[in-house]
């Protein structure tokens, strides 16, 4: 049974759809919060969101003739909407707009598992050798070193840095196994981005970002950022590295129970690898977030 959504989550900006997917005057259907939702863009290629009834009808549609419309925004090449008043602005991410940065979405993709699980799961350094074998991980090089996490009450969001760990290819440029580092941020409930060395500047890093669409409280949609570094590879490549690194979590995804987070760091034992995942927890506690958790009890 669907609990009441939280004041927080109504209010927070959700990403739906990668903008330029998005077909001028034919309506796209999804899902968010467990509430039907319609897009599409008007003659000048801006968004238009509305909440679809069962009575509509057709796949095109005069976007003039739309009037309750949701809130829109467009950001990191994704289009984002609220069922409730959110922020004015959506979450920084300065690297994007770097003019020699190569950016892209590298798809959408459900999942049968809750946004905050598969945030959390995004926090974990220690599968790489288990399930990204010979790509960001291998035997024996499975330690996940000492590592430093905070929750910016200034910023608002959960930080983690010194993150490091040996990769046989960190990235599609990358020419042999090196020690990468990463910096974890978590500055939305229900999205993440990660800060990695780029193998082509060591001057500068590499950005991937994992944008959660709640479908339901037990599942979701992964939406698929990446601003890179990279003079030499493709995009059609970049993608298709990127999302075979998520096939490889897919599957390990959806088979954690239970489906939603629980919010008690007690429910599942911790270890080093999970002190990232503890402070998000404790981040969304403090929040009021209880869509797609467990939340502490009492």
């Amino acid at each position: 049974m669907s609990s009441p959504i939280d004041r927080t989550t109504l209010d927070l900006w959700h990403v739906i759809a990668a903008t330029d997917e998005v077909p001028q005057g034919l309506v796209e259907t999804t899902m968010l919060l467990g509430q039907k939702l319609a897009l599409t863009r008007d003659a000048a290629g801006n968004p238009v969101v509305w909440r679809r009834t069962d009575e509509e009808q057709g796949d095109e549609i005069d976007p003039a003739e739309i009037t309750e419309r949701l809130p829109v925004r467009t950001g990191y090449g994704y289009t984002w909407t609220s069922l409730g008043t959110p922020s004015a602005e959506l979450f920084p991410i300065p690297e994007y707009s770097e003019p020699d940065r190569v950016n892209m979405s590298c798809g959408s993709i459900g999942i049968h598992v809750s946004a905050p699980r598969a945030v959390e799961n995004f926090l974990d350094m220690g599968h790489f050798p288990y399930v990204h074998t010979d790509i960001l991980g291998s035997e024996p090089h499975t330690e996940v070193k000492e590592y430093d996490v905070e929750v910016s009450e200034e910023r608002d969001e959960v930080l983690a840095t010194r993150c490091r760990f040996f990769q046989p290819r960190a990235a599609l440029s990358a020419t042999e196994g090196i020690e990468v580092e990463y910096v974890y941020r978590v500055p939305h409930p229900f999205c993440s981005v990660l800060y990695k060395s780029c193998p082509e500047d060591e001057s500068r890093r590499d950005v991937i970002g994992i944008f959660l669409q709640p479908v339901t409280e037990e599942s979701c949609r992964a939406h698929l950022l990446q601003s890179m570094i990279d003079s030499t590879s493709t995009i059609t490549d970049l993608r298709r590295f990127q999302q075979t690194i998520f096939g490889q979590d897919k599957p390990i995804l959806e088979n954690q129970f239970p489906k939603r987070l629980p919010l008690d760091p007690r429910a599942e034992t911790p270890i080093r690898a999970d002190k990232s995942a503890i402070a998000y927890r404790r981040w969304l506690s403090q929040k009021g977030i209880t869509y797609g958790t467990i939340p502490v009890a009492g």
